[in-house]
């Protein structure tokens, strides 16, 4: 026997009939009447195990159908959708389709937190995975610069030209006034010191051998890591985000010798330039302070370096420019290759660029130190 309706409205009643709470929907669920809707369903104290019947249901539109589901939900064991009684096609596939986008948007689980052992190895998982994706780069990019010395023609010597002009010929400036300073406070530092023990002369045997078999090389190669290897992957970035590089690939063409060689190369060419650039700044700002501060002319700064700084100390300098220039060039295209397709993406990998450039850069020039000591250069 059915019992009274515990719950009256014009939109729905709740009864109980044999001991199961039915959850009996009546008259046009419309979004005119949402507010009322809503109020009555915060109001009804629905029992768990709900049965729903919706043989006096005559419309329902999916902003009720959202309202009414989301009350449900918080029912245990409420009767889903796919479950109730006297339900019409056209009411179904309104809920059905609601009820899919509720489950979309529920929120994804949070991810256990790990150990600090897991935190560990997940990181040096990540880093040897990017570090093997720079190596095999590399590969690639080795591979290509050895077919266009095979074959010289491939080479495109307009956007060698280009590179050859933002990477070289427009960081004089800033290299010559960076490297500049670095030689004005190094001779500083080195005069206070060397004065007090009457060794003024010697600041010119610590400048010129610190500057150009040292200070120059990082100190370049550490600018251009900010300015061209950020600059390769925002606009190889740009281009794979703007679908550019697909373009390419669809027009038969090899993106490696369309885009990574002419910007490996020009940098491996330009980079030994600017580091003699950065090795004559440097002397010439120390030249100013030793001749200001300690009392050497320039006349005697030179004639004094050319006793104290051997070649092989700036072959040495020149000599690294390429090495840091291939591996900030490979970073820097590699990046930009292999973006995301979001702006917030590129932003990320210009950024992580421009990091692991630098860091990249010190562990050589360390390296570097190293290998030259034991063989006693």
């Amino acid at each position: 026997m059915p019992s009274s309706a515990a719950t009256v409205n014009p939109w729905f009643r709740l009864d109980t009939e044999d001991g199961q709470a039915i959850l009996r929907l009546q008259g046009r669920w419309r979004i005119a009447h949402l507010p009322q809707i809503e109020t009555a369903l915060a109001a009804a104290d629905l029992p768990p195990a709900l049965a729903v019947d919706a043989t006096g249901l005559d419309e329902i539109d999916s902003a009720s159908a959202l309202v009414l589901l989301r009350r449900l939900a918080g029912v245990p064991q409420a009767a889903p959708p796919a479950a109730w009684s006297a339900l019409g096609a056209v009411q179904a596939r309104v809920l059905t389709q609601v009820e899919q986008r509720l489950a979309a948007m529920a929120p994804a689980a949070a991810p256990a937190r790990r150990g600090a052992l897991a935190t560990l190895g997940h990181r040096a998982s990540v880093l040897g995975a990017l570090l093997l994706g720079h190596l095999n780069f590399l590969g690639a990019t080795c591979a290509s610069l050895g077919a266009v010395l095979a074959r010289p023609r491939r080479l495109r010597l307009r956007e060698l030209t280009v590179q050859l002009e933002h990477s070289g010929l427009n960081a004089i400036p800033v290299v010559a006034l960076v490297t500049s300073l670095i030689g004005v406070v190094v001779a500083y530092l080195l005069g206070l010191q060397a004065e007090k023990y009457g060794a003024n002369i010697f600041v010119v045997d610590g400048v010129g051998i610190g500057a150009t078999r040292e200070f120059a090389p990082l100190i370049v190669a550490v600018i251009v890591a900010g300015r061209s290897g950020a600059a390769f992957t925002a606009q190889l970035g740009s281009m794979r985000l703007t679908e550019e590089i697909d373009a390419l690939r669809t027009l038969g063409l090899d993106a490696f010798q369309v885009l990574v060689v002419p910007r490996v190369l020009a940098l491996m060419l330009v980079l030994p330039l600017l580091v003699f650039v950065g090795d004559l700044a440097s002397l010439a700002g120390a030249m100013m302070v030793t001749d200001l501060m300690l009392d050497i002319t320039p006349a005697g700064f030179l004639a004094r370096l050319r006793e104290a700084l051997d070649v092989k100390h700036v072959v040495v300098g020149l000599v690294k420019a390429p090495v840091f220039a291939l591996v900030i060039a490979v970073i820097g295209t590699r990046m930009g290759m292999t973006v995301g397709r979001d702006t917030r993406a590129v932003g990320a990998a210009t950024t992580s660029t421009v990091v692991q450039s630098i860091v990249a850069v010190i562990l050589l020039d360390a390296a570097f130190a190293v290998l030259l000591q034991q063989l006693g250069i």
